[in-house]
C-alpha cells in the first residue's frame, strides 16, 4: 500500500432537520460552515443506495480539521433506528476535548441536544446531537495524557 494514496475526507452524518443540526454543532461546539452541496439525483441515488427521489442536501462543516457532512433530503423522509449504543458494530461516538466541561454542559439543551445524566462525572460526559449521535465530551486535562500523534 505504500504506492497508495489515502487521505482523510468527512464523517457523514444523516440529520432531520439541517438548520437545527447547524445550530447545535455550530453554535455548541464550535464547528464551522466550510460549504453546502446540492448534487443530481443521477449517480447520487447509485452512491447512497437510495431510490430516486433523493434531493440530498449535504452541508460541511470543520472542526480542529475534521469535516463533518450533515446530510438531509428534500425529496425524501428521514427515518430514525435503534438508540445508538457504545456496543453495537459501527460508528459509536464524536468526542471533542472542551476547555469547561460543566459550563459546556448547561448549554446542551439549550442547543437541542441533550445530557446523558447517568455518564457525567469531573473529567467526562455523554451527549446526544438533537438526532440523538453521541458525542463524548472531554475535559481539557484528557489532552496532557495524550501520547504525540503520529
Amino acid at each position: 500500500m505504500a504506492s497508495h494514496r489515502t487521505v482523510f475526507n468527512h464523517v457523514g452524518l444523516c440529520v432531520a432537520d439541517r438548520e437545527r443540526s447547524r445550530r447545535f454543532y455550530e453554535g455548541l461546539l464550535g464547528f464551522e460552515f466550510w460549504w453546502e452541496l446540492e448534487p443530481p439525483d443521477d449517480g447520487t441515488d447509485q452512491l447512497l443506495q437510495l431510490a430516486k427521489p433523493v434531493g440530498l442536501r449535504a452541508t460541511y462543516l470543520v472542526r480542529d480539521g475534521l469535516v463533518l457532512e450533515l446530510l438531509d433530503y428534500a425529496k425524501r423522509e428521514v427515518h430514525t433506528g435503534p438508540e445508538r449504543v457504545m456496543d453495537q458494530v459501527g460508528l459509536t461516538h464524536l468526542s471533542l476535548s472542551v476547555s469547561d466541561l460543566a459550563a459546556g454542559l448547561t448549554m446542551v439543551d439549550r442547543f437541542g441536544g441533550s445530557v446523558v445524566e447517568a455518564t457525567v462525572s469531573e473529567q467526562s460526559a455523554m451527549i446526544r446531537d438533537p438526532d440523538g449521535q453521541l458525542i463524548e465530551l472531554l475535559a481539557d486535562s484528557w489532552l496532557a495524557v495524550l501520547p504525540p500523534r503520529p
